[in-house]
């Protein structure tokens, strides 16, 4: 369990959110992380491991014409399943990984290459149109080095997210929560 997972889920739980998880590279190392972390299962819908290109059309939405023509390494791609997820888990975010782990490259796309994306509820408040967020990644390393920080970063990311919309008055009810300052 990472302490990014471990500050997502606290920040979820205070927010009365919930998160659902798209992974391709990945192949379930986020939703690991995430369940490994006690109180989880108030805010984790649950996951979609679509490691086949046409499970990414199938299961999760992603148009097929924009598959076809870029293949799944590619940050629309990323987009499109992260609000995939979040729309057929029922939650009000959705993250997801794409990429090549290796040891081969892939739809043109070099080893190292990763995308990781954020969908998230639209606030009124904010005049934000959602959490529609993607990264673009380019790690080193061998295989499963590359699969870890796709997680530690596709987390990050929906950290700093759900970091930026909490209100002073959330902040303050999760200090006193956790005894902190």
């Amino acid at each position: 369990m990472s302490s990014t997972a471990t500050d997502v889920v606290r920040l979820l739980t205070v927010k009365g959110e919930t998160l659902a998880v798209a992974e391709s590279l990945t192949g379930g190392l986020v939703a690991a992380d995430l369940t490994s972390v006690p109180g989880a299962s108030k805010v984790f819908r649950g996951s979609v491991t679509a490691y086949a290109t046409d499970l990414k059309h199938h299961l999760l939405g992603v148009d097929a014409a924009l598959l076809a023509a870029r293949g799944a390494v590619d940050a629309q791609v990323a987009a499109e399943m992260a609000a995939g997820v979040r729309k057929a888990l029922g939650a009000d975010w959705g993250i997801a990984t794409t990429g090549v782990a290796g040891p081969e490259p892939q739809d043109g796309q070099a080893v190292g290459t990763v995308f990781v994306a954020v969908d998230g509820p639209a606030r009124a408040d904010s005049g934000s149109a959602g959490g529609g967020k993607v990264e673009a990644l380019r790690l080193n390393g061998h295989r499963a080095e590359i699969r870890r920080e796709s997680v530690r970063s596709v987390l990050a990311l929906l950290l700093k997210e759900l970091a930026s919309e909490q209100t002073g008055n959330e902040r303050a009810q999760d200090t006193e929560r956790n005894g902190g300052f």
